[in-house]
């Protein structure tokens, strides 16, 4: 099971050779707020096409991962008559991948889509991996599929239209995927004096390849996927007492809090040595200077109870267990 992936050059030449091939019955583009005042002029003049095409536009945010937006899709693409040759494009962050991609696979029992993110995070983690989802009761990621897409697309320019924060929520992912798999990718990444378009863009690739590889191993997170959950057992607690509390967080703020904890706990774990795990803690907090959040332990206990990884009421953790590099 392996994903296409796809960069995409200035005139979409690339998408418009695979729309041509596939020639779907109808292409249902979702997009938010955000994505369709940003992304979507420059999505459209480059579609060339005569498939029929609907737009559904969605409001921004976390906060509409729900089940609810999914039930209020549903009846849209029947509306639309959209039968099992429909091909639905998910054209914005992890929040659209993630609700397009879950819509996708349960409306007549899973119909094609692909996915060209517009964010860092969606472009090196959400978007790949064939992981759809919404949250429920604040609770991330508790009801979805496992459903990949026909192929992601990606375009780096779409960066551009990202607030600076949007950015840094992303660059979480990137490093975490230099920790559990990749030192070379590590040390790249922590020499960077700023996160910019233009300073990141070079390793993007080097990011979704580290993912893709390990995801082709192990698509159903029996094995060696699992090593990409560091940061996110504590990382989705912290999003969902925030999330909760009517303040979220980005994601990746979340995650760089989950994985210091959790680099944190490699070392009381006897995994690292203090020296190594202070090391990669000082290097995240460079870029995370406010993972400094005050949050009660209890709360953050209970909401990691009911994370989906969790196995025989046990609470599942996985940890780094190597140095990313002795000079660093």
């Amino acid at each position: 099971m392996k994903i296409m992936i796809e960069f995409l050059t200035e005139d979409f030449d690339e998408f418009n050779i695979y729309l041509k091939q596939k020639a779907p019955s109808l292409l249902i583009i979702i997009v938010d707020e955000n994505t369709h005042e940003h992304c979507l002029p420059v999505f459209l003049p480059n579609l060339e096409t005569d498939v029929p095409f609907e737009i559904i536009e969605l409001e921004a945010g976390e906060e509409q991962k729900t089940l609810e937006t999914v039930c209020n899709l549903l009846p849209v693409f029947a509306e639309f008559q959209a039968d099992r040759n429909a091909l639905v494009i998910n054209l914005g962050g992890g929040v659209i991948t993630d609700l397009g991609g879950f819509s996708a696979s349960i409306y007549k029992r899973g119909i094609d889509f692909i996915n060209i993110p517009t964010s860092l995070l969606g472009m090196c983690d959400a978007s790949l991996g064939g992981k759809t989802g919404v949250d429920l009761e604040n609770l991330k990621n508790l009801v979805g599929t496992f459903a990949l897409p026909e192929k992601v697309f990606i375009d780096v320019n779409f960066l551009k239209t990202l607030p600076n924060e949007e950015l840094i929520s992303g660059f979480a992912e990137m490093l975490k995927h230099g920790l559990v798999a990749d030192q070379k990718h590590w040390e790249n990444l922590i020499v960077l004096d700023e996160i910019s378009p233009e300073n990141i863009a070079p390793y993007i690739k080097d990011s979704m390849q580290i993912k893709q590889n390990i995801v082709d191993q192990d698509f159903k997170e029996k094995n060696i996927r699992k090593t990409l959950n560091f940061g996110h057992t504590i990382g989705h607690a912290v999003e969902s007492l925030f999330l909760k509390a009517g303040n979220p967080i980005s994601h990746g703020n979340a995650v760089a809090i989950g994985m210091i904890c959790e680099t944190r706990l490699s070392f009381l774990e006897n995994i690292l040595s203090e020296e190594v795990s202070d090391k990669i803690i000082f290097n995240i907090k460079k870029y995370f200077p406010q993972s400094d959040l005050n949050f009660d332990n209890n709360e953050i206990l209970a909401l990691m109870k009911n994370d989906k990884k969790n196995h025989n009421s046990k609470i599942q953790f996985s940890l780094v267990d190597h140095p990313p590099s002795e000079t660093t």
